[in-house]
């Protein structure tokens, strides 16, 4: 009489057909997330513009100029300048005016522009490879009316963003799934390598990552640009794609994918055939009428299979390294403060994300799809997840300073924001790994708990056990060939097979569902893949998303009391009244580029109508009380009605310096305003 074990509860049953669903489910909701979300705040930004936005000058500039957070990258038709009746006034040429930190590109404009309003489009590529865009204007004489409409896409916004982002998103999950997967074969389970499920796991995410790269390389033409699909068939877009830097990040990815195609093709064959033809060196000592040259070549087996181990581990994490750094060269590690030391660290940053995520999805598979998998892979695993851990805790720590800047930068800024939301998804992340830790500990304290409901699901009549001592679910089971009989009718042959593998399948099914330490094991391997599914895309918009300490630094909040960042020009404005008869107006202060040594001064006074002021007197004075210098007296020049600059203004030494600007509006009428900045 065959023994059948009991079934489970009707509730828990449905509970644990319910948890794949549950997890298809999680992942529309992300590509729900995907599509509905508005393209994040890019790392460079507009700092300053001259004209600035608003202003109204008296007469004509013979150019615009742009500043930039960080370094940018620009073509010719980057800066146009419109007309009231949207003609292009610019001449299209691009000027660097770019010198030491400060970013500044420009256009010419074409000479004798009459009065009315001006419309400055603009848009460019940041450093870390995302696309930034906007518009503002500017009035000559007097606002007039334009026929311009401002732009209202945001640029790497729209259909093509969308794509472009669902693109990075598979290309980072396809790297951890590839990554990981490889790693927990060679590092915890090498039988792995001839396992069906786990080759299709790696394969596709091979597959993924390289469909996924591709698709960036096409689309990065209009994501970068005009935002239509039909650009992407633009080859003299792509031509310049190419010689940007994200374009060599992808392409040598491509290449390197190549090498990782090379790598799998080893694994899963010569490899596979290797670990899965050779038997554990010490049942081949234990074997009995084993003579010693036959000893000898096992131990020579053993050790080419270790060899080739070796040599697929060190190949593996150099290809794997090698792609990683395509992110890490490309995005916000490039960019910023210390990249000589951020990049490295990104990379060792992924390579860990990879090797728990990747190598947790490689469990998940194994568990709920492959007999044979050994309580001491899994006990490795554990190991390395612990290890993968510690690099990602040291890496990110470093990442968020380097991102943040300050504590007010944690709670106040996007940036902040996602990242306090993946630090609490890796906080759970943890406590569940923490729950599969003891299910793995309970599986090596019962060796012999799943051999023995195994074989009261699959009966004395199917199976004779011959169970390793190691193995999680007794898969180590030799059946017994019976001879089957092949109807002469090929339909009626096909469906006894078809009955055949449905009755296998039920029978793996009963013999992986009847441990329920393996059970409690794959629920909460489940459920880490679910959070980490979360965690992945949380990591993607974050590495899309503005750093806080870019952010801080544009508001002035960099430093306490300082107005401008060191290196960047110091814009004040200073409302005065002098008490006189229209004597009402204000004085906006540029000082470039903000620094230790030599600067240009510009000065203009608007009335409290908007209107340029033509001062009778405008002087200014630096002091640096800690220092106990100054004041030190200068007199710009007029260029313009409303208009006063000077050259070579010699500021000796850093520190809060105070900025005396005295307003005369007549003969007897003046004051005196003042702002005290930092000169870095």
């Amino acid at each position: 009489m065959t023994a059948t074990a009991p079934a489970p509860s009707t509730a828990r049953a449905r509970a644990t057909a319910l948890l794949p669903r549950l997890a298809l489910v999680l992942a529309a909701l992300l590509a729900t997330l995907f599509t509905a979300a508005s393209p994040a705040t890019a790392h460079a930004a507009l700092t300053a513009s001259d004209p600035k936005d608003g202003a109204v000058v008296a007469t004509a500039p013979a150019q615009v100029t742009l500043s930039f957070s960080e370094q940018v990258a620009l073509g010719d038709d980057s800066i146009r300048v419109l007309d009231p009746q949207g003609r292009r006034v610019d001449t299209g040429e691009l000027r660097d005016m770019c010198s030491g930190n400060t970013v500044r590109y420009g256009t010419a404009l074409h000479t004798g522009l009459p009065d009315g309003t001006y419309t400055v489009a603009w848009q460019a590529v940041s450093a870390d490879s995302h696309p930034i865009s906007g518009a503002f204007t500017f009035s000559i004489g007097a606002p007039s009316a334009t026929d311009v409409t401002l732009p209202t896409a945001q640029a790497g916004g729209g259909p093509v963003g969308i794509a472009y982002g669902i693109a990075r998103y598979a290309a980072y999950a396809g790297f951890t799934v590839l990554v990981g997967g490889a790693a927990f074969i060679l590092l915890c389970w090498r039988r792995g390598a001839a396992e069906r499920p786990l080759q299709k796991l790696v394969v596709r995410a091979w597959v993924t990552l390289t469909t996924a790269t591709l698709a960036m390389l096409v689309l990065r033409t209009p994501y970068t640009g005009s935002g239509k699909f039909a650009d992407a068939f633009d080859l003299d877009g792509l031509r310049a794609v190419l010689e940007t830097k994200t374009g060599a990040s992808l392409v040598s990815r491509l290449l390197l994918l190549g090498a990782a195609a090379l790598f799998v093709a080893v694994l899963f064959g010569v490899y596979a055939r290797r670990v899965q033809g050779a038997g554990p060196e010490e049942e081949a000592l234990a074997s009995e009428g084993h003579e010693e040259e036959a000893l000898k070549e096992a131990h020579e087996e053993a050790r080419a299979t270790n060899d080739l181990t070796f040599g697929l581990a060190i190949g593996g994490a150099v290809v794997a390294g090698g792609i990683a750094a395509t992110w890490a060269l490309s995005e916000h590690a490039s960019t910023g403060i210390q990249p000589g030391i951020a990049m490295p660290a990104d990379i060792l940053h992924l390579l860990a994300v990879a090797t728990w995520l990747g190598g947790l999805a490689a469990l998940l598979v194994a568990l709920h799809k492959v007999l044979g998998l050994e309580r001491a892979a899994v006990r490795r695993f554990s190991t390395v997840a612990f290890v993968s851990v510690l690099v990602l805790a040291v890496t990110g720590v470093y990442q968020s300073w380097r991102q943040l800047g300050s504590w007010s930068a944690l709670t106040g800024t996007d940036y902040g924001q996602l990242l306090l939301v993946k630090v609490g998804l890796v906080a759970v992340l943890l406590c569940v790994a923490y729950l599969s830790r003891k299910w793995t500990a309970r599986l090596a304290d019962a060796p012999g708990a799943t051999e023995a409901a195994a074989a009261e699901v699959a009966g004395p009549d199917d199976v004779s056990r011959e169970t390793g001592s190691d193995d999680v679910d007794g898969s180590d089971v030799s059946r017994e060939t019976e001879p089957v009989t092949v109807p002469a009718d090929p339909e009626r042959a096909a469906q006894l097979a078809r009955q055949r593998a449905a009755r296998e399948n039920a029978r793996e099914k009963r013999v992986r569902d009847a441990d329920p330490n393996r059970a409690g094991l794959r629920r909460s391997v489940l459920a880490e893949a679910g959070i980490a599914v979360v965690l992945l895309a949380v990591t993607t918009v974050l590495t899309s998303t503005e750093p806080g300490r870019t952010v801080e630094q544009e508001a002035g909040r960099g430093n306490a009391g300082a107005t401008a960042v060191p290196d960047r020009a110091i814009k004040i404005t200073l409302p005065f009244d002098t008490g006189g008869q229209n004597g009402k107006g204000s004085v906006r202060l540029e000082l470039d580029p903000g620094r230790v040594g030599a600067n240009t001064l510009h000065l203009w006074a608007d009335s409290g109508d908007g209107q340029p002021f033509d001062l009778p007197e405008i002087k200014v004075a630096f002091t640096l009380p800690a220092k106990d210098i100054g004041p030190l007296p200068l007199v710009p020049e007029q260029a313009a009605p409303g208009h006063w600059t000077a050259s070579g203004v010699q500021l000796p030494l850093a520190g809060e310096w105070r900025i005396d600007v005295t307003v005369r509006t007549s003969d007897i009428d003046q004051t005196t305003v003042q702002k005290t900045v930092k000169i870095g």
